[in-house]
């Protein structure tokens, strides 16, 4: 299990990321493509990441816009797994819309 992320450690992430934002054990981000089949790719490369790291958001798709959230379920809480997690779907990312 990871170890629970300082709310420091998430005030500098979210600073860093400001695409992203908190509610409570959650940080969450919604990416806006061209169209579907750029969503669609992008959701899969963000499955092939969350299987490498054994750590798996809940993703909603719906036609050009993917919104992703993540948590670490077995801590109750926000982990290292998660800003890393969402860190490497900003790299992934296509140009947004």
């Amino acid at each position: 299990m990871s170890n629970r992320a300082a709310d420091s450690d998430i005030r500098e992430f979210l600073l860093q990321h400001a695409e992203w934002s908190r509610d409570g054990a959650e940080i969450s981000r919604t990416f806006l493509l061209r169209d579907f089949n750029e969503a669609l790719g992008f959701v899969v490369r963000i499955g092939l990441l969350s299987e490498v790291a054994d750590h798996h958001p809940d993703i909603d798709i719906r036609w050009n816009k993917v919104t992703v959230t993540l948590t670490t379920h077995s801590a109750s809480a926000l982990t290292t797994k998660d800003t890393e997690l969402a860190t490497a779907f900003d790299v992934i990312a296509p140009p947004q819309a």
